[in-house]
């Protein structure tokens, strides 16, 4: 990266950077979006077991994932300050790290996953199928939480072409292999949802496998000389790198897991209506993948700006990336408007799966207008390393406003399971106003 002075040349470096963070963010979720449709055309009780599976899993490994993320505005600011030498060392510690979080989920599931699939009290294929599916996929949960530390070093560098190309690489992989074990072509055993869970797991080595090769062998990478030396593991660099990641992963767990708990509410309402939320939440995680993505080249460029000092820079960015948010938000609300039937289509042939697709992508357009705020600034404000308030926010606006609202216009209004959307949109809208005024206060300060 390098300092842009124009606005156009910042509009430049901005999409420079967003574009291959976009594209790989899509790539990652087209492995849930293929387990998904291709789970679903094994049939409903395949794509509801997938849907639990993954609704539970989701916010597990976006939290812990987001503690992860805490690497990018440290490296993005040493990179700025141009210390080189300081981040074989970090990231090393990143990856012990992963390690440590990949244990525990792995310990943690083998204890608590029956038990939670037996609270939820599922039909009895739909509980096989979640519990088979989670097993399978917990084989690659070393490699993918390894994975994560090894982009989040590349995207802050700035080099987020390189991450793309290396999640394109494997992304044929996993739909390969959800053909041949979801659905038992090229004479492979037709496992249904259990597996989706298996060729993601694979999916998960490959990207590990093919990261590790880019830092280790590629240039400009290898003079990081990241793994040349042997770190022993670092308390203190740990409380650094948990200092900034922690606040970021528990804002994200706060968010997704919503989703999960509310996947689980839905199961009173029976299969179809279990099917068609998550066929309905899968294409809306789709979408907010841009604004996502917006949030984090937010992070990583204005990382860079703060750790150069240049603080008027990195107010201009954040303008630019919310501007870029709310025009496409416009624009998915037409889509959302004219394409309502064929994207209800990709997900299912029965007709009472697919009239309520129809209907929750209708309260997934309210989704995007507030997500077109949120997301830039929560990107903004880790760029600034200023994350305790964005956990506050999380925990206020999902938990103590949106779940609250949702459970009480399903259980005592007409609108049964669309209020739980309603209660989402409420809680995004909360967060959204909120972290805007806190962008605004922290960006005066530096003014000063």
């Amino acid at each position: 990266m390098k300092r842009a002075c124009s606005l156009t040349e910042k509009t430049k470096q901005f999409l420079a950077i967003f574009s291959p963070i976009f594209v790989s963010q899509i790539s990652l979720m087209a492995t849930g979006f293929f387990d998904t449709v291709m789970s679903g055309q094994a049939s409903h009780y395949d794509l509801a077991g997938v849907a639990i599976g993954a609704n539970l899993w989701l916010p597990v490994y976006t939290g812990l994932g987001g503690i992860l993320a805490g690497i990018t505005p440290i490296v993005a600011q040493l990179n700025g300050a141009s210390r080189k030498g300081d981040m074989a060392f970090l990231v090393v510690q990143g990856a012990y790290l992963a390690l440590f979080l990949a244990l525990v989920v792995i310990i943690g599931g083998w204890f608590l996953l029956t038990p939670i699939l037996n609270i939820m009290q599922l039909e009895a294929a739909v509980h096989d199928i979640a519990r088979g599916f989670l097993a399978a996929l917990s084989i690659g949960v070393v490699p993918l939480f390894v994975s994560v530390v090894l982009r989040n070093f590349l995207d802050a560098l700035g080099y987020t072409r390189i991450t793309m190309l290396v999640t394109l690489c494997v992304l044929p992989v996993n739909i390969v292999l959800n053909y041949m074990l979801i659905l038992g072509n090229l004479g492979c055993p037709r496992l249904g949802g259990v597996g989706a869970g298996y060729a993601s797991a694979i999916t998960y080595w490959c990207l590990a496998a093919v990261s590790l090769g880019v830092i280790c062998f590629k240039e400009p990478f290898k003079s990081y000389h990241i793994f040349r030396k042997f770190f022993r593991v670092s308390l203190a660099a740990w409380r650094e790198l948990l200092a900034v990641g922690l606040p970021i992963g528990l804002s994200i767990f706060c968010e997704v897991s919503i989703f999960g708990i509310v996947a689980m509410l839905m199961s009173e309402y029976g299969t179809a209506t279990i099917a068609a939320h998550q066929a309905a939440i899968n294409f809306a995680g789709l979408i907010y993948m841009v604004p996502l993505s917006i949030g984090m080249t937010l992070t990583i460029i204005i990382g860079f700006e703060v750790g150069a000092g240049r603080y008027d820079d990195a107010r201009k960015y954040s303008y630019l990336g919310i501007g870029i948010a709310v025009a496409f938000a416009v624009g998915v609300t037409v889509g959302l408007l004219i394409f309502n039937n064929k994207i209800a289509g990709l997900y299912t042939g029965e007709p009472e799966v697919f009239e309520q697709i129809k209907s929750f992508l209708v309260y997934a357009i309210f989704f995007q207008f507030s997500d077109a705020i949120a997301a830039p600034v929560q990107g903004t404000l880790r760029g600034y390393k200023d994350v305790k308030v964005t956990f506050l926010m999380a925990i206020v606006s999902y938990w103590v406003i949106g779940m609250p609202t949702g459970y009480l216009l399903a259980k005592y209004t007409y609108l049964q399971p669309y209020g739980y959307w309603v209660g989402f949109i409420v809680g995004l809208a909360v967060g959204a106003t909120a972290l805007a005024v806190r962008l605004a206060r922290l960006q005066q300060k530096y003014k000063m």
